[in-house]
C-alpha cells in the first residue's frame, strides 16, 4: 500500500499538477479578492507555476509540511488553503494575492506572507505586474495585524522600491514617531 506522506516533497500522484486549476482544492475567494478580477483557469495556473518558482528561488517553504508554499494549492488534503489571485480593478497592473493558511492558528502566516511579498516584488522581471500585494485571510486570528504590517511593508516599497526594509526600519528611520522613549 502507497500512502502519501503528508511531508511529501515528490511529485507523486497525491497532489494537483501545476499546469491544471483544480477549482475543488483551493481556497475560495476571499473579501481581498472580491470585487476584483479573479484569476481563474489557465491564468491562475500559468501565475501559480511563477510563484512555485519564485519561491523556490526565495526559499518560501511552508515548514509544518516541508514544501515549497505554493505547493499547498496542489494539496488536496487542504481544499480550503493556499493562495488565490485576482487583478486589481482600478489598476490591472497591480496584481492582489490573498493567502488561506490550513488553520486560523497558523504560526508561520506572517511569515510565509512576508516571502511571498518579498518574492514577488523582488523579481519584476518574471510577472506583468507592477507590485503584487499580498494579504492573508481574515480567518486567521493575527490577520489584522498580519495586514497591517504588509500595508506598511507595502507603503514603503512603493515609496523607496527597497525590499528590504521592515516596519522595525520604518520606525526607527522616523516614519512612525513615538511619544516617548519611556519602554512602558
Amino acid at each position: 500500500m502507497n500512502l502519501p506522506s503528508p511531508f511529501a516533497t515528490d511529485d507523486g500522484e497525491s497532489f494537483d499538477r501545476y499546469d491544471e486549476f483544480v477549482p475543488g482544492t483551493i481556497p475560495e475567494v476571499g473579501p481581498f479578492l472580491a470585487g476584483h478580477d479573479v484569476l481563474a483557469g489557465r491564468e491562475h495556473a500559468a501565475f501559480h507555476r511563477l510563484a512555485h518558482e519564485r519561491f523556490e528561488d526565495r526559499g518560501v517553504y511552508d515548514m509544518t509540511f516541508g514544501y515549497n508554499l505554493a505547493r499547498l494549492n496542489l494539496d488536496p488534503r487542504h481544499p480550503d488553503a493556499g493562495f488565490r489571485y485576482a487583478r486589481q480593478a482600478d489598476d490591472p497592473s497591480i496584481l492582489r494575492a490573498e493567502f488561506t493558511p490550513t488553520t486560523e492558528f497558523c504560526p508561520q502566516s506572517d511569515t510565509l506572507c512576508l516571502g511571498a511579498f518579498r518574492a514577488w516584488n523582488g523579481a519584476p522581471e518574471y510577472h506583468e505586474y507592477d507590485l503584487v500585494r499580498v494579504r492573508v485571510a481574515p480567518m486567521h486570528h493575527q490577520a489584522v495585524a498580519i495586514n497591517g504590517k504588509l500595508t506598511q511593508l507595502e507603503d514603503q516599497f512603493r515609496e523607496s522600491g527597497d525590499l528590504s526594509l521592515t516596519v522595525e526600519d520604518a520606525k526607527s528611520s522616523g516614519a512612525e514617531s513615538s511619544t516617548s522613549d519611556v519602554p512602558f
